[in-house]
């Protein structure tokens, strides 16, 4: 009996030093039946011509190109909306993945009759657990924590019947992630998770993670407080996670934004947003959850003072530097 279709969604832009690599660990999965769908999304390097070599040689590829940058989940929509299989797997174009990715996925999901699984990754800072199937509240508060799958669409495997109702929201540039696996997550009854390593991230120096402020990131804002508001209803038992979530990315944006600026050279500007967004989800009772207490201290330092903020990081920015670290 032939196994469902699975569709393969690979948004690109800009990743031609990649794309082979990636395509190559793709087109060597042992699962039988699998299609991949490329999204250029306007690249401008090479990676167009990459696309189309791919199509031209593998009949289980289909490239389309988008007529103008849109962003990452308006080329995961698009290869969303032209999947023909049963089932959906992300894999961005800088990464690599093991050629029994999709197998085990799908054996662990079919095993544990669940409309999602997950598997382990490497690249990323994540902590593993044992094997499991969690309850639609289960997952939510393992999203929540990060642990133990991490909150990005890659390294997993979904109902395309339940991601065709979720979509990724193209009006929002970062943390689209959570959003579309909160939403997605909640729709679900059951998780399954094997902990095998069959995905493999690479961080790119220069990518815009690790840029400062601008408004296409504060748009994170949005997915972040429509999350912890949502949860406080529908899952309070993962509410203070997700503030905790919220506060975490809004001090490491805030860092960034010391260490790089903001858009325009509106540096302080940027910090001050950051700061009321901060203001919003902040507790006494969430904070003391940090992990490390310079974070809690930085989040406290944030709050009270955007400027102090700046100086104070600013500062400990440049011990660094002068202690060679």
């Amino acid at each position: 009996m032939e196994k469902p279709l699975i569709s393969v969604i690979v948004p690109v832009y800009n990743v031609g030093d990649y794309l082979e690599r990636c395509m190559d660990s793709v087109l060597s999965q042992t699962y039988p039946n699998f299609e991949v769908v490329l999204v250029d999304d306007a690249s401008t390097d090479q990676s167009s011509a990459v696309c189309n070599a791919c199509a031209a040689r593998d009949s289980r590829v289909r490239a389309v190109r988008l007529s103008q940058n849109r962003g990452p989940s308006a080329a995961r929509n698009e290869g969303i909306r032209r999947a023909r299989g049963a089932y959906i797997s992300f894999v961005d174009a800088d990464d690599r993945v093991e050629p029994d990715l999709l197998e085990k996925l799908y054996e662990s999901l079919v095993q544990a009759g669940a409309e999602v699984s997950a598997c382990g990754a490497d690249g990323i800072d994540l902590k593993r657990g044992p094997a499991a199937v969690y309850t639609r509240s289960e997952a939510v508060c393992c999203l929540a924590r990060g642990v133990p799958f991490n909150l990005v669409p890659w390294g997993k495997l979904y109902s395309a019947e339940l991601v065709k109702k979720t979509l990724f929201p193209e009006d929002i540039f970062y943390s689209e992630d959570l959003l579309f696996l909160y939403s997605l997550l909640k729709q679900s009854r059951r998780v399954s998770y094997r902990p095998d390593i069959l995905y493999h991230y690479t961080q790119r120096e220069g990518s815009q993670m690790q840029s400062g402020a601008s408004e296409r990131k504060l748009t994170a804002f949005a997915a972040q407080d429509f999350v912890c508001e949502d949860a406080g209803v529908s899952f309070p038992e993962a509410a203070e996670d997700f503030r905790l979530l919220a506060l975490e990315a809004n001090r490491c944006l805030a860092v960034l934004t010391v260490k790089k600026g903001g858009e325009g050279g509106h540096t302080l500007g940027y910090l001050k947003r950051i700061q009321k967004n901060t203001r919003r989800h902040f507790s006494w009772r969430t904070v003391k959850r940090c992990p490390r207490k310079r974070d809690a201290a930085a989040l406290l330092a944030l709050c009270t003072s955007a400027w102090g903020f700046w100086a104070a990081a600013s500062a400990f920015t440049w011990v660094k530097r002068l202690g060679g670290q």
